[in-house]
């Protein structure tokens, strides 16, 4: 779930929640609160719109109060001076928060409560005649009275006119009212509460979690440390966050290894060239010597000492050479000067200067050709060259027999041009076939110097072969020899339609 979303949810849950759960509130203590009223004021019917109207609750109180007076003074309308009868009715009366007057002439034959306190009712009651109320309503007193009355008009035997009151008061309102408004204030008050520890403990755990972890990822980075796994369960923006973060981890820790790997091969380079470098040096001197001490006394000794010390000079040169390339190769600062080459022209050259070559080593070489005349590729001829060269020099550092033998083959695959160069050297064991590619890798552990070189001559190979859109293989049996392929994309034209 999208943050966003979530963010939408928690706003609609902080108005929706609130609202249901306090009307489901109201309507729970409402039920209660009016079930306790009937019970306790002996109504019956009750509704809810009672609760919002209290003066149709204190009315309904004395309802049935009201008709039994009516009917009292149909009857009997002397009773209404029968203080035992008074007192009676004011009694039934008082349990319902209402007290009784009775006037006649415009003078108070009765009060059911203290003069006083019914001072400003007195003062406000209408007179005889005045009102015609109902069992359904009654007369709402305001200013200081406060009061809810129901008059009676009536007429004694004689003839003299009365009322007889039923005063409410309704500033004192019902208990169960009260009770009401304080408890829905309170449950409003606790589901607030409720919805926003709810709302906050879902965000916080929602936000706080991925927030924790990469704190603790980039605690972990900031410390070195790389080798741990940035896991996430959501796929929001926070978990697409973790996800980002996870990847930047892979990335530094790819990058530090390849560091690492970098300056351990460094590390093995200035080693390897350190011990390569050493024997040709030691040579170099130690004939060097022999001139100067009178060693080389006559002139084939003499010779011998000086082309000694050419060819060990012409090592170093090549090592220093090679290292040169691979450092320009492996920085991309070659410039390739691609052309499109005839393949059938280029080998045949190219054949013809490696006979010539092999043949001053003693070593047979062989040329087989299968591919078309109007063959062509887009390659760097001087470099497509180093790379023939570097792997025939490879064959001839390599080879173990009294009569070599180098064959070099071109074959039409389709798409490809493939180049096969086949020695009967020793060959290359299977556990070091994968590896002849790598930079800096040897066959043999000892690193023999009579073999020369620094192990980066066939990662050479491999770099510029693929730097042409190709790719290079080799396939080896020990003691019967060595096959190298590779291949270049042919080059082929696309007619423009006019």
């Amino acid at each position: 779930m999208k943050f966003k979303t979530r963010l939408i949810i928690a706003f609609l849950a902080v108005i929706m929640v609130p609202v249901l759960l306090t009307s489901l509130f109201i309507m729970l203590i409402g039920q209660y609160q009016l079930s306790a009223i009937e019970k306790t004021y002996g109504i019956s019917g009750t509704t809810f719109d009672a609760l919002s109207n209290p003066l149709q609750v204190m009315g309904r109180l004395t309802e049935n109060s009201y008709h039994e007076l009516q009917a009292t003074v149909r009857e009997d309308p002397s009773k209404l001076i029968d203080a035992t009868y008074l007192n009676d009715f004011n009694s039934a009366l008082n349990k319902k928060k209402s007290y009784l007057i009775v006037r006649g002439e415009g003078t108070i034959l009765y009060i059911g409560i203290d003069t006083e306190e019914a001072d400003s009712v007195i003062d406000q009651l209408p007179g005889y005649g005045e009102s015609e109320t109902t069992s359904e309503n009654g007369i709402y007193l305001g200013g200081a009275a406060q009061a809810l009355v129901r008059q009676v008009d009536f007429q004694f035997d004689d003839g003299a006119t009365a009322s007889a009151f039923i005063v409410t008061d309704v500033g004192n309102a019902i208990p169960e009212l009260e009770d009401f408004a304080v408890d829905v204030l309170a449950a409003v008050a606790l589901i607030l509460i409720f919805t926003a520890f709810i709302l906050v403990f879902w965000i916080y755990h929602t936000v706080m979690g991925p927030l924790r972890k990469v704190r603790k990822a980039a605690q972990s980075i900031k410390e070195g440390n790389l080798d741990f796994e940035l896991k996430w369960k959501t796929d929001d923006e926070l978990g697409r966050l973790c996800q980002d973060f996870e990847e930047m981890r892979k990335r530094l820790k790819a990058n530090a290894e390849e560091k690492l790997s970098f300056d351990n091969e460094n590390k093995e380079l200035i080693s390897n060239i350190s011990h390569d470098l050493k024997t040709p040096v030691t040579a170099i001197k130690g004939y060097a010597e022999g001139i100067i001490d009178g060693v080389a006394d006559t002139p084939e000794k003499m010779d011998k000492y000086v082309r000694t010390i050419y060819n060990k000079a012409s090592e170093m040169d090549t090592l220093i050479n090679e290292l040169t390339l691979y450092s320009k190769i492996d920085t991309n600062r070659i410039p390739y000067n691609f052309k499109i080459i005839s393949v059938n022209d280029y080998f045949n050259d190219c054949s013809e200067e490696l006979s010539l070559e092999l043949e001053s080593r003693n070593v047979e070489f062989g040329y087989f050709n299968y591919v078309e005349e109007d063959v062509k590729v887009i390659a760097d001829a001087e470099q497509i060259k180093r790379v023939i060269n570097n792997i025939i020099n490879n064959s001839l550092k390599y080879m173990d027999k009294q009569k070599g033998k180098i064959n070099l083959r071109v074959k039409d695959v389709g798409d490809f041009v493939q180049i096969e160069l086949e020695d009967n050297g020793r060959g290359i064991a299977t556990k070091d076939l994968t590896n002849i590619f790598e930079r800096f890798y040897r066959t043999d552990a000892s690193r023999n110097s009579s073999k020369g070189g620094s192990g980066i001559g066939l990662s050479i190979v491999k770099k510029i072969i693929e730097e042409h859109g190709g790719k290079i293989w080799a396939t080896s049996r020990e003691g019967t020899g060595t096959t190298m392929y590779f291949v270049l994309r042919k080059y082929q034209e696309v007619p423009i339609n006019e």
